[in-house]
């Protein structure tokens, strides 16, 4: 005789109750789980920075997916004084305090989920800056444009690089990265979320500096000067030329690793779109960021 069926014998003599096994829960979906609540943060003054920070300016390159960001971001780097590492995604880095006990003990110090991913966040890239012996650190990964508001408050002082190429270029080199995975329509789809989010950033006036891709493969000197006057430091001819520092720093997956950008010097842009060449869902935004008239983005709506 079970365990069970003895121990309803006692129970069923004893209080007239018997245990009978729990039934099979179905397993939770994945689109079941409960979404993760947004982490709380405080946003640090000014004049406390140089106790809740270590970078000091630190500088982003807001940007679409296929806009020449990688491009950008070697040129920078080839420069003295300035250290742009790949794509970080420090975004999808998390802490998390699992108990009750470490919750309470960080929230006494003033620091919530949001504020120690902000000390992590800010250790991670000092951590670079002081390895590359420069002064001055650049980020680009593209998902910064869904973040900007977060990487403003993490770093009042932040500095941001707004990098444009016309949509419809963007959506062709997102589908001819990929063709079997990204269809073209579907790389308009999914090109044209980061477009937005970097309008979005353009609207919001932070006041950083514009520059636009095709602009630096037709005038590469003129627009590094640009960026170095920005930066607050000296033009260095090397920037053009950023293979010299070798091709270790191109890593597959975070960024743009394909034949174009390992020759380490500028190549020429593709041929502009013409207006009838663009795709309808991109026409409004290439009318705002001026590759085409007003005129033809208010037809297409």
């Amino acid at each position: 005789m079970s365990l069970m069926r003895n121990l309803n014998r006692a129970l069923t003599a004893t209080t007239g109750l018997q245990v009978r096994k729990a039934p099979t829960q179905p397993a939770r979906t994945k689109a079941a789980q409960p979404a993760v609540p947004a982490a709380a943060y405080r946003r640090p003054a000014l004049q406390d920075l140089p106790v809740e920070r270590l970078l000091r300016r630190p500088v982003f390159i807001i940007s679409s997916v296929r806009s020449g960001s990688t491009l950008l971001r070697m040129m920078l780097g080839a420069h003295s004084r300035l250290h742009a590492p790949h794509e970080l995604h420090l975004g999808r880095i998390d802490v998390i305090c699992d108990n009750w006990h470490s919750r309470r003990a960080m929230s006494t110090l003033g620091l919530e989920r949001g504020d120690l991913e902000h000390l992590l966040w800010d250790r991670v890239l000092h951590r670079e800056l002081v390895r590359s012996g420069k002064d001055v650190v650049v980020e680009k990964t593209p998902a910064n444009a869904f973040m900007y508001e977060r990487i403003r408050d993490c770093w009042p002082d932040a500095r941001f690089v707004l990098l444009l190429r016309h949509p419809e270029s963007i959506a062709r080199s997102w589908h001819e990265s990929d063709p079997v995975k990204r269809p073209y329509d579907t790389a308009v789809r999914d090109a044209l979320r980061y477009m937005e989010a970097v309008e979005q950033v353009r609207a919001a006036g932070l006041g950083g500096c514009t520059v636009r891709y095709e602009d630096i493969t037709a005038e590469p000197e003129r627009q590094m000067r640009r960026l170095c006057a920005f930066l607050d430091v000296d033009y260095e001819p090397g920037m053009l030329h950023y293979g010299r520092k070798g091709g270790s720093e191109l890593v597959r997956g975070l960024g743009d690793w394909r034949d174009n950008i390992r020759t380490g010097t500028v190549q020429p842009g593709r041929r502009l779109p013409k207006d009838d060449e663009i795709a309808a869902p991109l026409r409004p935004l290439c009318a705002a960021w001026g590759y085409t008239s007003r005129v033809g983005a208010d037809a297409a709506a």
